[in-house]
């Protein structure tokens, strides 16, 4: 399986990724949302999972230039990982365009649940 994970954060990048790699996943690491952008334009994804709150773009307006393209990439499951707790954020994130939200701290039962239960909609079976 491979992830994107659009987070500026570095220490948040290296715990999702020590989650990911007890699964067998691997994990590609976006310090921002353009340059997560980038790479779902140059590298194929299973997942992306997205933080809302960077420098520059955020989560949100990136789901949505996903959601934008024509191709296939268009239609990557995407998880907000976030520490907010708006009232409304869950609605926002979806009506973006986002599959699912999970919170931080990041649970690994939560990420691997979410993670299986969007890639078995899917008709994929990669966790």
């Amino acid at each position: 399986m491979n992830v994107l994970f659009i987070e500026d954060d570095r220490m948040n990048r290296r715990v999702v990724r020590d989650m990911l790699e007890v699964a067998g996943a691997h994990m590609v690491e976006a310090e921002s949302a353009e340059a997560g952008l980038v790479l779902i334009g140059e590298q194929d994804f299973d997942v992306a999972l997205v933080d809302l709150r960077m420098p520059g773009m955020d989560g949100l307006t990136a789901i949505r230039h996903i959601r934008a393209r024509e191709d296939e990439k268009g239609q990557l499951p995407i998880i907000v990982v976030t520490a907010d707790t708006a009232v409304d954020l869950r609605e926002r994130c979806l009506a973006a365009g986002a599959d699912e939200v999970i919170f931080k701290p990041v649970a690994m039962d939560a990420l691997f649940e979410t993670m299986g239960r969007l890639l078995a909609e899917r008709g994929d079976d990669l966790i």
